[in-house]
Protein backbone atom coordinates (compact mmCIF):
# COMPACT_ATOMS: atom_id res chain seq x y z
CA UNK A 1 0.00 0.00 0.00
CA UNK A 2 2.93 2.53 0.92
CA UNK A 3 4.32 2.42 -3.13
CA UNK A 4 0.41 2.89 -3.96
CA UNK A 5 0.49 6.16 -1.56
CA UNK A 6 3.42 7.71 -2.56
CA UNK A 7 2.82 7.27 -6.13
CA UNK A 8 -0.28 8.67 -5.68
CA UNK A 9 1.00 11.58 -3.43
CA UNK A 10 3.36 12.04 -6.50
CA UNK A 11 0.81 12.88 -9.25
CA UNK A 12 0.23 16.53 -7.55
CA UNK A 13 2.08 17.75 -11.14
CA UNK A 14 -0.48 16.72 -13.25
CA UNK A 15 -3.42 17.73 -10.70
CA UNK A 16 -5.59 20.63 -11.13
CA UNK A 17 -5.01 21.72 -8.02
CA UNK A 18 -1.33 22.36 -8.72
CA UNK A 19 -1.91 23.54 -11.77
CA UNK A 20 -4.23 26.54 -10.46
CA UNK A 21 -0.95 27.64 -8.86
CA UNK A 22 0.76 28.03 -11.76
CA UNK A 23 -2.28 29.78 -14.20
CA UNK A 24 -1.98 33.67 -12.91
CA UNK A 25 1.30 33.45 -13.37
CA UNK A 26 1.90 32.28 -17.02
CA UNK A 27 -1.27 34.40 -17.79
CA UNK A 28 1.82 37.50 -16.77
CA UNK A 29 4.88 35.71 -17.84
CA UNK A 30 2.99 34.55 -21.34
CA UNK A 31 1.05 37.34 -22.00
CA UNK A 32 -1.98 35.10 -22.75
CA UNK A 33 -5.63 35.29 -21.55
CA UNK A 34 -7.06 33.16 -18.78
CA UNK A 35 -9.44 31.87 -21.50
CA UNK A 36 -6.08 30.98 -23.31
CA UNK A 37 -4.78 28.92 -20.64
CA UNK A 38 -7.99 27.33 -20.01
CA UNK A 39 -8.14 25.81 -24.29
CA UNK A 40 -4.75 24.74 -23.59
CA UNK A 41 -5.42 22.68 -20.58
CA UNK A 42 -8.79 21.83 -22.28
CA UNK A 43 -6.83 20.55 -25.30
CA UNK A 44 -4.06 18.97 -23.15
CA UNK A 45 -6.35 16.44 -21.04
CA UNK A 46 -8.07 15.47 -23.78
CA UNK A 47 -5.10 14.50 -26.06
CA UNK A 48 -3.81 13.16 -22.83
CA UNK A 49 -7.34 10.82 -21.92
CA UNK A 50 -6.80 8.76 -24.98
CA UNK A 51 -3.41 7.48 -23.64
CA UNK A 52 -5.27 5.81 -20.39
CA UNK A 53 -6.96 2.60 -22.45
CA UNK A 54 -3.49 1.65 -23.74
CA UNK A 55 -2.11 2.31 -20.14
CA UNK A 56 -4.86 0.14 -18.43
CA UNK A 57 -3.77 -2.67 -20.90
CA UNK A 58 -0.06 -2.21 -20.28
CA UNK A 59 -0.69 -2.90 -16.86
CA UNK A 60 -2.34 -5.94 -17.32
CA UNK A 61 -0.08 -7.25 -19.64
CA UNK A 62 3.50 -5.77 -18.22
CA UNK A 63 3.00 -5.40 -14.37
CA UNK A 64 2.94 -2.29 -12.45
CA UNK A 65 6.70 -2.19 -12.20
CA UNK A 66 7.14 -1.68 -15.73
CA UNK A 67 4.44 0.99 -16.01
CA UNK A 68 5.27 2.46 -12.52
CA UNK A 69 9.13 3.16 -14.38
CA UNK A 70 8.21 4.31 -17.45
CA UNK A 71 5.10 6.61 -16.29
CA UNK A 72 7.70 8.37 -13.83
CA UNK A 73 10.83 8.61 -16.26
CA UNK A 74 8.37 10.90 -19.00
CA UNK A 75 6.55 12.37 -16.35
CA UNK A 76 9.86 14.08 -14.77
CA UNK A 77 10.99 15.15 -18.16
CA UNK A 78 7.74 16.80 -19.43
CA UNK A 79 7.72 18.52 -15.98
CA UNK A 80 11.28 19.42 -16.90
CA UNK A 81 10.15 20.48 -20.29
CA UNK A 82 7.51 22.75 -18.95
CA UNK A 83 9.84 25.18 -17.17
CA UNK A 84 11.18 25.91 -20.92
CA UNK A 85 7.76 26.50 -22.02
CA UNK A 86 7.62 30.42 -23.37
CA UNK A 87 4.17 29.94 -25.78
CA UNK A 88 0.98 28.63 -26.39
CA UNK A 89 2.38 25.98 -28.28
CA UNK A 90 4.64 24.63 -25.92
CA UNK A 91 2.24 25.01 -23.02
CA UNK A 92 -0.19 22.99 -24.32
CA UNK A 93 2.34 20.05 -25.45
CA UNK A 94 3.30 20.11 -21.65
CA UNK A 95 -0.24 19.91 -20.66
CA UNK A 96 -1.09 16.97 -22.72
CA UNK A 97 1.98 15.08 -21.05
CA UNK A 98 1.27 15.94 -17.65
CA UNK A 99 -2.27 15.32 -17.60
CA UNK A 100 -1.50 11.85 -19.54
CA UNK A 101 1.63 10.89 -16.95
CA UNK A 102 0.37 12.84 -13.96
CA UNK A 103 -3.04 13.16 -13.77
CA UNK A 104 -4.11 9.58 -15.69
CA UNK A 105 -1.33 6.64 -15.79
CA UNK A 106 0.09 7.78 -12.28
CA UNK A 107 -3.05 7.95 -10.55
CA UNK A 108 -4.39 4.87 -12.35
CA UNK A 109 -1.22 3.01 -11.38
CA UNK A 110 -1.00 3.93 -8.06
CA UNK A 111 -4.47 2.67 -7.37
CA UNK A 112 -4.65 -0.88 -9.75
CA UNK A 113 -1.57 -1.98 -8.07
CA UNK A 114 -3.40 -1.92 -4.45
CA UNK A 115 -6.00 -4.14 -6.21
CA UNK A 116 -3.37 -6.31 -7.41
CA UNK A 117 -1.58 -6.88 -3.97
CA UNK A 118 -5.13 -6.52 -1.20
CA UNK A 119 -7.19 -9.53 -1.60
CA UNK A 120 -9.05 -8.60 2.01
CA UNK A 121 -10.68 -4.99 2.84
CA UNK A 122 -9.85 -3.77 -0.33
CA UNK A 123 -12.33 -0.85 0.58
CA UNK A 124 -10.42 0.30 3.37
CA UNK A 125 -6.64 -0.36 1.81
CA UNK A 126 -8.03 2.10 -0.88
CA UNK A 127 -9.54 4.11 1.54
CA UNK A 128 -6.00 4.77 3.34
CA UNK A 129 -4.21 4.85 -0.22
CA UNK A 130 -6.23 7.47 -1.69
CA UNK A 131 -6.39 9.60 1.81
CA UNK A 132 -2.80 9.39 1.90
CA UNK A 133 -2.36 10.44 -1.99
CA UNK A 134 -4.79 13.07 -1.46
CA UNK A 135 -2.73 14.48 1.61
CA UNK A 136 0.22 14.84 -0.63
CA UNK A 137 -2.07 16.36 -3.40
CA UNK A 138 -3.11 18.97 -1.50
CA UNK A 139 -0.26 20.23 0.63
CA UNK A 140 1.69 20.61 -2.72
CA UNK A 141 0.16 24.16 -3.74
CA UNK A 142 1.18 25.45 -0.44
CA UNK A 143 4.55 24.25 -1.00
CA UNK A 144 4.76 25.08 -4.30
CA UNK A 145 3.10 28.77 -3.81
CA UNK A 146 6.06 30.80 -2.05
CA UNK A 147 8.23 29.09 -4.99
CA UNK A 148 6.45 29.64 -8.23
CA UNK A 149 5.56 33.57 -6.80
CA UNK A 150 9.61 34.16 -5.78
CA UNK A 151 11.35 32.10 -8.34
CA UNK A 152 8.65 31.83 -11.48
CA UNK A 153 6.66 29.40 -13.05
CA UNK A 154 9.47 27.82 -14.68
CA UNK A 155 11.16 26.79 -11.55
CA UNK A 156 8.35 25.73 -9.96
CA UNK A 157 8.07 23.01 -12.82
CA UNK A 158 11.26 22.24 -12.59
CA UNK A 159 11.74 21.29 -9.05
CA UNK A 160 8.83 19.23 -9.97
CA UNK A 161 10.30 17.03 -12.35
CA UNK A 162 12.93 16.52 -10.23
CA UNK A 163 11.24 15.48 -7.69
CA UNK A 164 9.61 12.94 -9.44
CA UNK A 165 12.30 11.08 -10.96
CA UNK A 166 13.94 11.19 -7.21
CA UNK A 167 10.73 9.72 -5.66
CA UNK A 168 9.45 7.62 -8.00
CA UNK A 169 12.27 6.10 -10.39
CA UNK A 170 14.45 3.99 -7.19
CA UNK A 171 10.35 3.24 -5.99
CA UNK A 172 9.39 1.30 -9.12
CA UNK A 173 12.89 -0.31 -9.35
CA UNK A 174 13.31 -1.43 -5.51
CA UNK A 175 9.16 -1.54 -4.10
CA UNK A 176 7.06 -3.78 -6.53
CA UNK A 177 7.52 -7.04 -7.86
CA UNK A 178 7.15 -7.61 -11.74
CA UNK A 179 4.11 -9.50 -11.58
CA UNK A 180 1.49 -9.51 -8.96
CA UNK A 181 0.89 -12.00 -6.22
CA UNK A 182 -1.18 -15.23 -5.99
CA UNK A 183 -4.41 -15.30 -4.15
CA UNK A 184 -4.05 -16.60 -0.70
CA UNK A 185 -7.41 -18.96 -1.82
CA UNK A 186 -6.33 -21.87 -3.33
CA UNK A 187 -6.94 -22.51 -6.76
CA UNK A 188 -8.43 -18.79 -7.53
CA UNK A 189 -5.02 -16.11 -8.87
CA UNK A 190 -5.61 -11.98 -7.19
CA UNK A 191 -5.84 -11.80 -11.46
CA UNK A 192 -9.46 -14.41 -11.66
CA UNK A 193 -12.40 -12.14 -13.37
CA UNK A 194 -14.34 -11.19 -15.93
CA UNK A 195 -13.40 -10.54 -19.84
CA UNK A 196 -13.16 -7.00 -20.53
CA UNK A 197 -16.00 -7.55 -22.68
CA UNK A 198 -18.34 -8.93 -19.87
CA UNK A 199 -17.08 -5.68 -18.21
CA UNK A 200 -17.84 -3.25 -21.24
CA UNK A 201 -21.78 -4.90 -21.15
CA UNK A 202 -22.66 -3.99 -17.62
CA UNK A 203 -24.67 -1.14 -17.01
CA UNK A 204 -23.06 -0.83 -13.65
CA UNK A 205 -19.78 -0.23 -15.06
CA UNK A 206 -20.87 3.09 -16.83
CA UNK A 207 -22.81 4.36 -14.15
CA UNK A 208 -19.55 3.79 -12.25
CA UNK A 209 -17.66 5.53 -15.43
CA UNK A 210 -20.38 8.44 -15.78
CA UNK A 211 -20.12 9.14 -12.21
CA UNK A 212 -16.05 9.64 -12.04
CA UNK A 213 -16.45 11.89 -15.15
CA UNK A 214 -19.15 14.23 -13.83
CA UNK A 215 -17.23 14.06 -10.37
CA UNK A 216 -13.98 15.29 -12.53
CA UNK A 217 -15.83 18.08 -14.61
CA UNK A 218 -17.50 19.77 -11.52
CA UNK A 219 -14.19 19.26 -9.19
CA UNK A 220 -11.76 20.31 -11.79
CA UNK A 221 -14.12 23.35 -12.91
CA UNK A 222 -14.05 24.46 -9.43
CA UNK A 223 -10.50 23.90 -8.82
CA UNK A 224 -9.12 25.64 -11.96
CA UNK A 225 -10.97 28.74 -10.77
CA UNK A 226 -11.24 28.62 -7.18
CA UNK A 227 -9.43 31.94 -6.74
CA UNK A 228 -11.87 34.18 -9.25
CA UNK A 229 -15.27 32.06 -8.04
CA UNK A 230 -14.33 32.91 -4.84
CA UNK A 231 -13.15 36.16 -5.42
CA UNK A 232 -16.64 36.74 -7.25
CA UNK A 233 -18.27 36.32 -3.62
CA UNK A 234 -15.81 38.55 -1.37
CA UNK A 235 -13.01 36.36 -0.57
CA UNK A 236 -9.45 37.77 -1.39
CA UNK A 237 -7.07 35.48 -3.01
CA UNK A 238 -5.36 34.54 0.24
CA UNK A 239 -9.07 33.48 1.52
CA UNK A 240 -9.73 31.64 -1.74
CA UNK A 241 -6.46 29.43 -1.10
CA UNK A 242 -7.34 28.44 2.34
CA UNK A 243 -10.49 26.49 1.53
CA UNK A 244 -7.87 24.04 -0.03
CA UNK A 245 -7.42 23.46 3.80
CA UNK A 246 -10.74 22.08 4.89
CA UNK A 247 -10.99 20.40 1.33
CA UNK A 248 -7.97 18.54 2.33
CA UNK A 249 -9.22 17.80 6.04
CA UNK A 250 -12.43 16.55 4.49
CA UNK A 251 -11.38 14.99 1.51
CA UNK A 252 -8.93 12.39 3.96
CA UNK A 253 -12.15 11.39 6.48
CA UNK A 254 -14.11 10.90 3.18
CA UNK A 255 -11.96 8.62 1.57
CA UNK A 256 -10.91 6.80 4.76
CA UNK A 257 -14.66 6.58 6.17
CA UNK A 258 -15.85 5.64 2.52
CA UNK A 259 -13.21 3.13 2.24
CA UNK A 260 -14.52 1.02 5.57
CA UNK A 261 -18.03 1.50 4.91
CA UNK A 262 -17.44 -0.02 1.28
CA UNK A 263 -16.55 -3.27 2.72
CA UNK A 264 -19.51 -3.46 4.69
CA UNK A 265 -22.26 -2.03 2.79
CA UNK A 266 -22.90 -2.18 -0.89
CA UNK A 267 -21.75 0.97 -3.37
CA UNK A 268 -25.33 2.62 -4.49
CA UNK A 269 -26.07 4.91 -1.17
CA UNK A 270 -22.22 5.99 -1.14
CA UNK A 271 -22.56 7.02 -4.96
CA UNK A 272 -25.91 8.69 -4.12
CA UNK A 273 -24.62 10.50 -1.76
CA UNK A 274 -21.56 11.64 -3.08
CA UNK A 275 -23.54 12.97 -6.06
CA UNK A 276 -25.57 14.87 -3.89
CA UNK A 277 -22.33 16.63 -2.52
CA UNK A 278 -21.49 17.46 -5.94
CA UNK A 279 -24.64 19.72 -6.11
CA UNK A 280 -24.11 21.01 -2.36
CA UNK A 281 -20.65 22.35 -3.70
CA UNK A 282 -21.78 23.48 -6.92
CA UNK A 283 -24.71 25.30 -5.11
CA UNK A 284 -22.39 26.70 -2.76
CA UNK A 285 -20.16 28.23 -4.97
CA UNK A 286 -22.43 30.49 -6.29
CA UNK A 287 -24.21 32.01 -3.14
CA UNK A 288 -21.50 31.66 0.05
CA UNK A 289 -20.11 34.78 2.18
CA UNK A 290 -16.73 34.60 3.63
CA UNK A 291 -15.72 33.07 6.31
CA UNK A 292 -18.32 29.90 7.57
CA UNK A 293 -19.85 30.16 4.33
CA UNK A 294 -16.38 29.19 2.48
CA UNK A 295 -15.34 26.31 4.83
CA UNK A 296 -18.25 24.56 4.59
CA UNK A 297 -17.81 25.04 0.59
CA UNK A 298 -14.61 23.39 1.28
CA UNK A 299 -15.83 20.87 3.20
CA UNK A 300 -18.17 20.28 0.08
CA UNK A 301 -15.91 19.92 -2.61
CA UNK A 302 -13.04 17.64 -0.30
CA UNK A 303 -16.15 15.43 0.51
CA UNK A 304 -16.93 15.20 -3.21
CA UNK A 305 -13.88 15.07 -4.78
CA UNK A 306 -12.86 11.91 -2.91
CA UNK A 307 -15.75 9.49 -2.46
CA UNK A 308 -16.71 8.65 -5.11
CA UNK A 309 -12.94 8.16 -6.55
CA UNK A 310 -12.48 5.90 -3.71
CA UNK A 311 -15.89 3.71 -5.06
CA UNK A 312 -14.73 3.26 -8.13
CA UNK A 313 -10.93 1.86 -7.24
CA UNK A 314 -12.63 -0.36 -4.66
CA UNK A 315 -15.51 -1.79 -6.25
CA UNK A 316 -14.66 -2.44 -9.70
CA UNK A 317 -12.26 -5.08 -8.54
CA UNK A 318 -14.78 -6.51 -6.49
CA UNK A 319 -17.34 -6.47 -9.34
CA UNK A 320 -15.41 -8.02 -12.16
CA UNK A 321 -12.68 -8.90 -10.74
CA UNK A 322 -8.84 -8.07 -11.81
CA UNK A 323 -8.21 -10.19 -14.52
CA UNK A 324 -8.79 -7.45 -16.91
CA UNK A 325 -8.86 -4.95 -14.24
CA UNK A 326 -6.38 -2.39 -15.82
CA UNK A 327 -8.19 -2.31 -19.39
CA UNK A 328 -11.32 -1.51 -17.68
CA UNK A 329 -9.84 0.89 -15.09
CA UNK A 330 -8.12 2.80 -18.28
CA UNK A 331 -11.42 2.91 -19.86
CA UNK A 332 -12.78 4.74 -16.81
CA UNK A 333 -9.85 6.92 -16.49
CA UNK A 334 -10.10 7.97 -19.96
CA UNK A 335 -13.95 9.85 -19.63
CA UNK A 336 -12.16 11.33 -16.44
CA UNK A 337 -9.34 12.71 -17.84
CA UNK A 338 -11.52 14.00 -20.31
CA UNK A 339 -14.58 15.66 -18.27
CA UNK A 340 -11.38 16.82 -16.19
CA UNK A 341 -11.11 18.89 -19.74
CA UNK A 342 -14.30 19.79 -20.40
CA UNK A 343 -14.83 21.13 -16.84
CA UNK A 344 -12.39 24.46 -16.75
CA UNK A 345 -13.42 25.30 -20.28
CA UNK A 346 -17.10 25.50 -19.48
CA UNK A 347 -16.94 27.30 -16.83
CA UNK A 348 -14.79 30.13 -18.41
CA UNK A 349 -16.91 30.03 -20.99
CA UNK A 350 -20.23 30.56 -18.56
CA UNK A 351 -18.32 33.52 -17.10
CA UNK A 352 -17.18 35.26 -20.21
CA UNK A 353 -21.38 35.01 -21.33
CA UNK A 354 -22.95 36.50 -18.15
CA UNK A 355 -22.10 38.69 -15.29
CA UNK A 356 -21.72 36.04 -12.66
CA UNK A 357 -20.06 32.09 -12.20
CA UNK A 358 -23.49 31.44 -10.73
CA UNK A 359 -25.68 30.68 -13.80
CA UNK A 360 -22.79 28.41 -14.99
CA UNK A 361 -22.64 26.14 -11.62
CA UNK A 362 -26.25 26.42 -11.10
CA UNK A 363 -26.78 24.62 -14.71
CA UNK A 364 -23.90 21.98 -13.99
CA UNK A 365 -26.14 20.90 -11.04
CA UNK A 366 -28.67 19.08 -13.45
CA UNK A 367 -25.21 16.22 -14.17
CA UNK A 368 -25.05 15.25 -10.91
CA UNK A 369 -29.05 15.37 -10.07
CA UNK A 370 -29.94 13.19 -13.61
CA UNK A 371 -27.26 10.63 -12.23
CA UNK A 372 -28.91 10.20 -9.02
CA UNK A 373 -31.75 9.16 -10.85
CA UNK A 374 -29.30 6.44 -12.35
CA UNK A 375 -27.66 5.10 -9.67
CA UNK A 376 -30.83 4.29 -8.07
CA UNK A 377 -32.33 2.99 -11.06
CA UNK A 378 -29.34 0.28 -12.46
CA UNK A 379 -28.65 -2.72 -9.89
CA UNK A 380 -25.42 -3.77 -8.68
CA UNK A 381 -23.61 -6.31 -9.85
CA UNK A 382 -23.05 -9.62 -7.94
CA UNK A 383 -19.70 -9.36 -6.19
CA UNK A 384 -17.19 -11.57 -6.88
Amino acid sequence: MSVGAIAYALTAPGQTAVVSVFVDPMVAELGISRETVAAAYLIGTLAGAAGMPLVGRALDRFGARAVLLATSLFFGAVLMGLAAAGEVVGLTAGFIGIRFAGQGALTLTATTVVAYHVTHRLGAAMGVVSAAGTAGISLTPLLLERVVTTYGPGVGWFVQGVAVWVVLIPLALLGLPRRPPRSRRPGRAVTDGAALGTILRAPAFWVLTAGVGVLSLVVTALTFHQIDVLGERGLTSAEAAATFLPQTVAGLAATLLVGVVLDRIPAKPVMVGSMLMVMVALVSAGHLHPGWGAIGYGLAVGVAGNAFRTVEAAVLPRWFGTAQIGAARGVVHAVAVAASALGPFLLAIGRASGDSYRPALLGLCVLPAVLTVVIVAVREPRQL
